[in-house]
């Protein structure tokens, strides 16, 4: 994993990337909170919700790496799910009541696949009513809990893969449990898509499991839970960490030095190119020694930094945009 062990780290204050084995019943803001507990800081914050139903992986950043969370929230997840054909709820998956159910007794396999077909590639999604999208201001599953009707926009997703691996009646065929792994862009709702097999079924559709197995670079085989953790506290070192993520760039000592003060250095040999650095997409920089001393975007002949790290393992103060700031999304549903 190229970890480091909090117990390693005797006198600066830690700081990297915690990939954790999120629990069921939990939500994302209880992890930050036993993270923040285990990690002896305030400054924790994770990258991307994971509904309570959900388990699998969640990833936490401490002190300086909360900056790094931006950059993988954006990044492809990966899930493995369960999708319950013949029963819809008002959730889109098993913690609310069912709202309509039919039953799935004469739904052919080959249609269960020509539905998980038409839901593969570009589409556009309405996510679930009870997202932790704001609608005037206020987070859309709290209008639905106290009883409004929400209805969300279409939103343009990407569903790279979409794979059935079994499909299973139940009850003479009443309801269908159909087991599959969806590799899809940020922003993507796994109960939405349930909804939309079962719908275009016409039989109605939700989710009953739910596990995320990667996130951009980051996999299930890193992750721990947090009882593993609270034994021994395993932390992705932020220079590992960013190497994983983001396009690398070796500087010379001259450049390094010339970056740690904020000024600009010549372009990377992707300038120009679809493979530029930019601000959104920076180049993550390394010192000779192999630490990561800023983010950089490519502008015309230049580079020239994102955001500037201080020296050592630390939180510093840094500079940039967030410089400090802890990045703790709210905990409503996301997927």
């Amino acid at each position: 994993m190229g970890a480091i062990l909090a117990t390693d780290i005797l006198v600066s204050v830690l700081s990297g990337l915690v990939i954790v084995d999120k629990p069921q019943g939990w939500t994302s803001h209880d992890v930050v909170g036993r993270m923040r507990r285990l990690a002896g800081t305030r400054k924790v914050g994770h990258a991307g919700t994971l509904d309570p139903m959900a388990t699998g992986v969640l990833v936490i950043g401490i002190n300086k790496a909360t900056r790094l969370l931006t950059y993988i929230v954006g990044t492809s997840k990966t899930y493995t799910a369960t999708i319950r054909l013949g029963e819809a709820t008002i959730t889109d998956d098993a913690e609310g009541e069912v709202t309509e159910a039919r039953s799935a007794e004469a739904i052919t396999d080959d249609a269960i696949r020509a539905g998980v077909s038409a839901l593969t590639g570009p589409i556009q999604q309405v996510p679930s009513s009870v997202s932790a999208i704001k609608v005037s201001g206020e987070r859309s599953y709290a209008r639905v809990r106290s009883g409004e009707e929400v209805k969300l926009a279409a939103r343009p997703v990407t569903i790279h893969r979409f794979e059935v691996h079994g499909i299973e009646k139940i009850d003479g065929g009443r309801v269908v449990d159909v087991d599959v792994t969806v590799e899809c862009s940020s922003g993507t709702y796994i109960r939405a898509l349930a909804r939309d097999l079962g719908a275009a079924l016409g039989v109605g559709g939700h989710l009953t499991a739910l596990r995320r197995t990667q996130v951009g670079p980051y996999g299930i085989e890193q992750a721990r839970t947090l009882e593993q953790l609270a034994e021994e506290l395993e932390v992705l070192e932020m220079s590992r960490a960013a190497r994983a993520l983001m396009p690398n760039r070796d500087l010379t000592e001259e450049e390094a030095t010339e970056i740690s003060f904020g000024r600009r250095i010549a372009a990377g040999p992707g300038a120009g190119t679809p493979e530029a650095a930019t601000a959104e997409n920076p180049a993550a920089a390394f010192a000779p020694s192999g630490e990561l001393i800023a983010l950089l975007a490519d502008t015309g002949s230049y580079a020239k930094p994102v955001l500037v790290f201080a020296p050592g393992t630390g939180p510093g103060t840094g500079s940039g945009p967030g410089a400090g700031a802890a990045t703790t999304a709210g905990s409503g549903r996301s997927n």
